[in-house]
């Protein structure tokens, strides 16, 4: 499968809240860097991985990602840009610009290392 039809398969999964079935696009474990995870590199398994995503939907139901571009980088990396969009639970909507690097080796996401801004802007 190519970057392209990998990633549109990942995003599809995500936008219709499969958590397992999007936990099974990874290695067991994978590699995070995600600044909910806290600084450097994190391993989480299958079960964390669907696990931290169905507590995001549980704050976040109406969580949706919107694929802005995709980057092919080498054989083994995708950089995908998106933007994060729902409704938090003081009923405010948000919208999030993302950055994803996957790394994807025999088909499966080695790597996961996603970049944003999660610092409010003060007015």
């Amino acid at each position: 499968m190519n970057h392209q039809a990998f990633v549109k398969n990942y995003f599809d999964t995500f936008n219709r809240h499969d958590w397992v079935a999007l936990s099974e696009l990874y290695v067991d474990p994978a590699e995070f860097k995600d600044p909910s995870l806290g600084e450097g590199v994190v391993r989480q398994s299958r079960e964390q991985i669907s696990s931290r995503y169905a507590a995001l939907s549980r704050t976040f139901p109406d969580v949706r990602d919107e694929v802005v571009d995709i980057y092919p980088s080498g054989e083994k990396n995708v950089v995908v840009e998106f933007v994060a969009t729902g409704t938090a639970p003081d009923g405010s909507p948000f919208r999030m610009p993302i950055c994803t690097i996957f790394t994807v080796e025999n088909g499966f996401i080695t790597r996961d290392f996603t970049y944003y801004d999660n610092v409010e802007d003060s007015e």
